[in-house]
């Protein structure tokens, strides 16, 4: 996504003069959000996110039907991929809390809303959607049934989708374990189970296909993306790379200009 184009944002807010307030709020922002409708409890917005499959939701946590909380929850089981945003008064910090460990992007306390704070968040929540956006260019290298479907186990699913995000950082089976507050042994069975591979031969997959990606596509040299794919060693990027695709970075390389110029 180019930074002329827009995310798109939906509001779930049950009062109608704080939904007013936010747009006017977000336009003074000047976030690179545009705004693709409008809530008025979580089971409207659960039907609304299910339908117009927004890249960010700005919900509130204390409103009819269903709350934020649950609404983020139901969001995460059902493996819908959009960042959340919860608005919260102090008094349901707690609620703001529970919201983060679900993967919420973060929050804003409704009494102090300004453009400045709404600017910080919004923008927090395009990097993470612009990351995002990277992997998906990535996936393309990938065969469709090769690609890891969203599974019924949510906290699974947080560990998949903390992967797909954060590939080039450093990851451990201890910290996804902390991430989920599970047993690290209980973990890795448990993941090998629904997906069928290592928690490590996921990270690898994830990686390579980052790698594939930046080879064919962009000048940096096969150093430079293996550490941006989050190899820090030359020679180990080298042979992963090798062991998934069969030849070496280089190598891809080369096969991609001859399959791009059509020789």
């Amino acid at each position: 996504m180019t930074n002329s184009a827009l995310w798109r944002l939906l509001i779930i807010e049950d009062e109608r003069p704080a939904r007013e307030s936010i747009k006017k709020l977000l336009q003074k922002a000047d976030v690179p959000f545009e705004i693709i409708g409008e809530a008025e409890n979580g089971q409207e917005g659960l039907h609304m996110i299910r339908s117009l499959r927004p890249d960010v939701v700005l919900s509130d946590i204390h409103m009819p039907q269903m709350d934020g909380v649950k609404l983020l929850q139901t969001v995460r089981e059902e493996g819908l991929d959009c960042r959340f945003i919860m608005l919260t008064a102090i008094s349901e910090f707690e609620y703001a809390r529970q919201a983060l460990e679900y993967g919420a992007s973060g929050y804003l306390l409704k009494l102090s809303l300004d453009p400045q704070g709404i600017r910080q968040t919004m923008q927090k929540a395009a990097s993470e959607l612009e990351k995002l956006e990277r992997l998906r260019k990535a996936d393309k290298w990938f065969p469709e049934q090769d690609r890891q479907a969203p599974m019924d186990h949510p906290e699974m699913n947080r560990i998949i989708r903390y992967i797909d995000e954060h590939y080039a950082e450093e990851i451990t089976l201890k910290g996804m374990a902390d991430l989920i507050r599970m047993d690290a042994s209980y973990v890795s069975d448990l993941f090998k189970k629904k997906t069928g591979v290592t928690l490590t031969h996921y990270i690898q997959d994830r990686r390579i296909r980052a790698a594939r990606m930046l080879l064919a596509e962009t000048d940096g040299t096969v150093s430079e993306i293996g550490r941006q794919a989050g190899f820090e060693n030359d020679n180990y990027f080298i042979k992963i790379f090798k062991r998934f695709c069969g030849m070496t970075p280089n190598e891809f390389r080369k096969q991609e200009a001859k399959e791009e110029s059509g020789l």
